[in-house]
């Protein structure tokens, strides 16, 4: 890549978005045009904010990578990215949010739900939710782009990188404001949109076409199986005789990766010496990177895995994991994320909302089939280098966060690799910074002015919320330091998980049905975030492989519910499954056997008559 080309790129995309940031500035006098942009947005503007702020690096990187692993059966997620995220978002809820929320006067989604149930316990439980949490998805965000920074410039600088890339988006969002996010947004989702059709046409022309990338895509899988077997009588042999076959492989990866680090010259393990042993004395199996890929390969097809083509076996492990945690997860989770709720608040009126449906809805489209299909076809791309396991996984040394990366970089032309940056770089900037100052909000309008009731509306809110967003930099900073290696997929299903559970139900609900009450609201909030959280800590696994967290700190076991129950792997079972029906129930159940909220407020919230004085 020519660094002097990059560099004056480099240069004019930080002035550009410097400017509208700088532009936001100037243009934000009111903390209301500080947190919902005044509600006077263009439609453009806010449909390619939204898409922006929806489409990251963690579905660029992260579910592209994974779409290189569990194949094209990932795009029904696209499929649910258009009717949840676009349809059900825009039509069904946006032209409802706008409304009560200027009835409302709320310029945060955590205030939108306080508001409505007369709560400031909820409003701040919400806001909570965000502000310890939404670091979580920011990180994975953060490291996607990240990871292509270090594979393309600063290889070995990941840290340098994060913290780089973290400078450039502070600058703006605590200057700007979300007018200064929306605007930058705008130009960001544009350069997004070029550099992924572009990348399409690419990757399909590079494979042979449409219909030969298919095709060879179909039959690859058999003759990665048939590579892949060759290997199986040789584990068998070099591990243990105590290890049982169904432990074979699983004790072989583990092994190797303990070889494969362990220090050169240094002695091995008394357990792995005999492995070491009969591996050097077969030449053919001296490339550890290879044996492992290979093996992980017969792991993969063990636990469902049926090629890039074709969805996992149902039923088995891989299934759960694609559709539960990758699908469902995302694909619902999306209407419960307030950073894009709250865009809906920012437009002039329902005609314009509506406007915005078109442009959001090819946006999307867009933006995560080519990301899934181009992780598909890597696989086509790396095979000669990687033969015999899955081939995408191998290139990037089993980091799904560095294969659409080191794609782009190996098999597009150098140019794109420019183009392709800037697009990567908008979709972590443009998310981040929509993050940041979700974050920031609801530290300085939800907490601070509402919550300790200090504030004036403008200034000390305008300031504290900046501080806030500074905080939330800093936490997301350090989680990305401290997330383990391919995790950007996982990470951000489990926070969209964790805030269907906890906002949806209420959301919907207090949209919706004026029956919901304020009682029937926050059992819906806190027994949603209650099961989802249990559920992370305790039962899932994350990639269906690491520990969960709770479980294996406190009890010393990966999962409590380690064996099928009811024919059903739980621990490979993403929270939204379980926690999203619980806080459904509260909702309902709670709001019915309970006293109904004032009919003045509910008239004020769903049909805009004045609220009674004193209320």
């Amino acid at each position: 890549m020519n660094v002097f080309v990059l560099a004056i790129v480099a240069v004019i995309y930080v002035t550009a978005i410097g400017y509208l940031g700088y532009l936001g500035y100037r243009r934000t006098h009111t903390s209301a045009d500080y947190l919902v942009a005044g509600r006077q947005t263009h439609p453009f503007v806010m449909a390619l904010s939204y898409g922006a702020a929806f489409i990251s690096t963690s579905a660029i990187v992260g579910f592209g990578g994974a779409a290189a692993m569990y194949g094209m059966g990932i795009l029904w997620l696209v499929f649910l990215n258009i009717l949840m995220g676009i349809f059900v978002a825009f039509v069904v809820l946006g032209a409802r949010t706008r409304r009560m929320g200027r009835r409302l006067q709320a310029q945060t989604f955590p205030e939108l739900l306080g508001r409505r149930f007369q709560s400031r316990f909820l409003q701040g439980a919400s806001a909570l939710i965000i502000v310890v949490f939404m670091p979580l998805y920011a990180a994975a965000v953060l490291i996607g782009a990240a990871r292509y920074l270090e594979a393309t410039l600063m290889p070995g600088y990941f840290e340098v990188a994060v913290i780089l890339f973290s400078l450039v988006i502070a600058v703006y969002v605590v200057v700007g404001g979300l007018k200064g996010v929306m605007y930058t947004d705008a130009l960001q989702g544009s350069i997004m949109f070029i550099g992924m059709v572009i990348m399409l046409f690419y990757a399909y022309g590079h494979c042979g076409g449409v219909l030969e990338a298919h095709r060879q895509l179909e039959a690859l899988p058999d003759e990665v199986r048939a590579e892949a077997a060759l290997l199986l009588p040789r584990i068998r042999d070099a591990v243990p005789a105590e290890v049982d076959d169904a432990e074979a492989v699983d004790w072989f990866i583990a092994a190797m990766g303990r070889l494969e680090s362990a220090p050169e010259g240094g002695d091995d393990p008394d357990e792995l010496a005999p492995v070491a042993a009969k591996l050097a004395a077969q030449p053919e199996l001296a490339d550890a990177p290879a044996l492992i890929n290979r093996a992980v390969t017969m792991q993969f097809e063990r636990d469902g895995w049926r090629g890039w083509a074709r969805m996992p076996a149902p039923g088995s492990n891989q299934f759960y994991v694609l559709v539960t945690s990758i699908i469902l997860g995302v694909g619902i989770g999306v209407i419960g994320q307030p950073q894009l709720a709250v865009r809906f608040m920012t437009v002039r009126s329902t005609r314009e909302l509506n406007r915005a449906v078109l442009v959001g809805g090819v946006f999307i489209l867009v933006m995560t089939a080519v990301a899934y299909i181009v992780g598909n076809l890597s696989n086509l791309w790396f095979v000669d280098e990687t033969r015999g396991g899955l081939l995408s996984l191998a290139k990037a040394d089993r980091n799904i966060d560095s294969i659409i990366p080191l794609f782009v970089k190996d098999a597009l032309p150098s140019w794109f690799g420019v183009l392709f940056m800037l697009a990567l770089l908008s979709a972590a900037v443009s998310t981040l910074s929509s993050q940041f100052h979700t974050i920031g909000a609801a530290i300085g309008r939800d907490f601070f002015e509402h919550g300790l009731g200090a504030g004036d509306g403008r200034r000390h809110t305008v300031l504290v919320t900046r501080v806030g967003i500074i905080v939330a930099i800093l936490a997301t900073v350090v989680l990305a330091f401290q997330l383990p290696a391919g995790i950007v997929a996982t990470a951000t299903a489990m926070f969209f998980g964790l805030c269907a559970a906890a906002f949806i139900p209420a959301y919907i609900g207090g949209l919706y049905w004026r029956r919901m009450n304020r009682a029937g609201a926050l059992a819906s909030v806190l027994t949603g975030f209650g099961a989802s959280f249990l559920w992370i800590m305790f039962v899932q696994m994350p990639k269906g492989r690491l520990p969960a967290l709770m479980a294996n700190g406190l009890l010393g076991r990966p999962t409590v519910l380690p064996d099928p129950v009811l024919g059903i792997q739980w621990c490979w079972t993403e929270s939204i499954v379980v926690a999203l029906p619980v806080s459904a129930f509260a909702a309902v159940v709670v709001s019915l056997l309970t006293r109904p909220d004032p009919k003045d407020h509910i008239a004020h919230c769903f049909d805009g008559a004045a609220p009674r004085k004193g209320r």
